[in-house]
C-alpha cells in the first residue's frame, strides 16, 4: 500500500500543472459557451452541458489511469490498437450510424461513439513507433528515410481512405496533419521534406485549376456533401441562401461582436439559431460575438500556452519516442485549432471539425483529454540519463 501510496505521489509531483490548468480551463470556456448556444436545440439549456461534463469527469479518470502506464509500454500495444482502430473504422462503413449525409459514428447502448476521434490517437502512437524502431534499426539515413517514408504513407492511408470515404474531410485532414507533424521531426532529409512540400503545393495548385477550368472532373474528386461545404467556402454570398449559410452567419455574428462582445446569451446570430451545429463545429461564433475580440483573443492565448507547454515537454524528453508521440499530439491540436477557428472566419474550408476542449461532442472531448494525458505521462515517466540521452 505504501508503495502505490509513493507512486501516486510521485506521480502528482511530476505533473506539469500549467498545462493541466489550460485544459481545465479552457473546459470552464466551454460550459459557458455550449450553455448560450443549448437554447435553439433544447427546451433545456443543460442537456448539453450535463452531458459535456460526464464526459470531462469520464476524461479526467481516463487521463489518472494513464499517468500510471509509463508510454514505453504503448510501443507493444501500437499494432493492436491500429488493427482495432482500423476494424472499428471498417465497422463504421458497414453498419454505421448516418446523421446528415455522413456515416461516422457506432451506436452502443444509446451512445454514439465516433471511432475515427480515437483513431487519431492511435496513428499517433502507431507512427511514433514505427519511427522509433525504424531509426533504432537503420543507421544509413538514405535507407532509414526511405522505410520512415514508406511506414508513414502506409499506416496514414489506410485510416485517411475510411474517415475520407465517411465523409468526414476534416478529420481525415487531421491525419495528414499528424503523419506530416511527426515526419517533420524524425530526423528525415531536408531533400525529402522539401519534394513532398513541392507535391502538396502541385497538387493545390492542380485541384483549384480543375475547381476554375474543369469543374465536372473537380466534382468527381468529392461527394455531394463535401462539394457542398466547398463551394460554401468559396463563394459565401453567392450561396447565402444555401452551401453558404452557415458560413455567412458565423462571420456576421463574429463580425457584431467588436472589440468587447454582445454579453453572454446575447448573441443574437448565436440565439437566433442561424449557424446550424453552433454548438459542435461552429462553437467559435458564440465565443466571437458574445465575449467579442478580447474574449477570442484570450481563447487563443490559452491554447498557445497549452501547445507552448507541450513543445517545451518534449524538447526536454530524452527519449526519441516519446518525442515523436507529443509532435503527433501538437500536430493534431494546431491543425483541429486552426482548421476549425479559420473555417468559421472564412480563411479554411468548412469540415465537421471540433475546436479541442470547447466544441460540444464526448468523443472528441475524451480523445483530446487522453492525448494530454499522453503527453503529461511522457513528461512524468521521462528519465534523465546522466551522460545525456538514451539515444546516441
Amino acid at each position: 500500500m505504501e508503495n502505490i501510496n509513493n507512486r501516486i505521489r510521485s506521480v502528482f509531483d511530476k505533473i506539469d500543472y500549467l498545462l493541466l490548468f489550460c485544459m481545465i480551463l479552457l473546459f470552464i470556456i466551454s460550459l459557458f459557451a455550449i450553455y448560450s448556444a443549448s437554447g435553439q436545440y433544447s427546451a433545456d439549456p443543460t442537456f448539453f452541458l450535463i452531458r459535456q461534463t460526464v464526459w470531462f469527469c469520464i476524461g479526467l479518470v481516463a487521463m489518472f489511469f494513464i499517468l500510471f502506464l509509463e508510454y514505453e509500454h504503448y510501443r507493444a500495444l501500437a499494432i493492436p490498437m491500429y488493427i482495432a482502430g482500423v476494424l472499428s473504422l471498417l465497422f463504421v462503413d458497414l453498419f454505421g450510424v448516418s446523421n446528415k449525409g455522413s456515416q461516422r459514428w457506432i451506436a452502443i447502448g444509446g451512445i454514439e461513439i465516433q471511432p475515427s476521434e480515437f483513431v487519431k490517437l492511435i496513428l499517433i502512437i502507431m507512427l511514433a513507433t514505427a519511427v522509433y524502431k525504424i531509426t533504432e534499426k537503420y543507421k544509413t539515413t538514405s535507407k532509414r528515410d526511405l522505410y520512415i517514408l514508406i511506414s508513414i504513407f502506409i499506416l496514414s492511408i489506410i485510416p485517411f481512405y475510411f474517415i475520407f470515404a465517411q465523409p468526414d474531410l476534416g478529420t481525415a485532414l487531421v491525419t495528414i496533419a499528424i503523419a506530416a507533424t511527426i515526419l517533420l521531426v524524425s530526423g528525415i532529409s531536408f531533400t525529402y521534406i522539401l519534394l513532398i512540400g513541392l507535391a502538396v503545393i502541385l497538387f493545390l495548385l492542380l485541384l483549384t485549376w480543375l475547381f476554375i477550368y474543369q469543374p465536372d472532373i473537380f466534382n468527381m474528386l468529392f461527394k455531394e456533401h463535401q462539394l457542398t461545404r466547398i463551394y460554401g467556402w468559396l463563394q459565401p454570398e453567392f450561396y447565402a441562401g444555401s452551401f453558404g449559410y452557415q458560413l455567412s452567419g458565423a462571420r456576421l455574428g463574429i463580425g457584431s461582436g467588436g472589440l468587447f462582445g454582445n454579453g453572454f446569451q446575447n448573441g443574437f446570430i448565436a440565439q437566433s439559431g442561424r449557424v446550424p451545429e453552433i454548438h459542435t463545429d461552429f462553437i467559435f461564433t458564440v465565443i466571437g460575438e458574445e465575449f467579442g475580440f478580447l474574449g477570442a483573443s484570450v481563447l487563443l492565448l490559452i491554447y498557445f500556452v497549452l501547445i507552448y507547454r507541450m513543445i517545451i515537454i518534449a524538447i526536454n524528453c530524452k527519449d526519441r519516442f516519446g518525442m515523436y508521440i507529443i509532435a503527433g499530439v501538437i500536430g493534431l491540436f494546431t491543425f483541429q485549432i486552426f482548421q476549425n477557428i479559420g473555417m468559421t472566419i472564412g480563411m479554411m474550408p468548412i469540415t465537421g471539425l471540433t475546436l479541442p476542449f470547447i466544441s460540444y461532442g464526448g468523443s472528441s472531448l475524451l480523445t483530446s483529454m487522453i492525448a494530454v494525458g499522453v503527453v503529461l505521462n511522457v513528461h512524468i515517466h521521462t528519465k534523465e540519463y546522466m551522460f545525456g540521452d538514451k539515444q546516441p
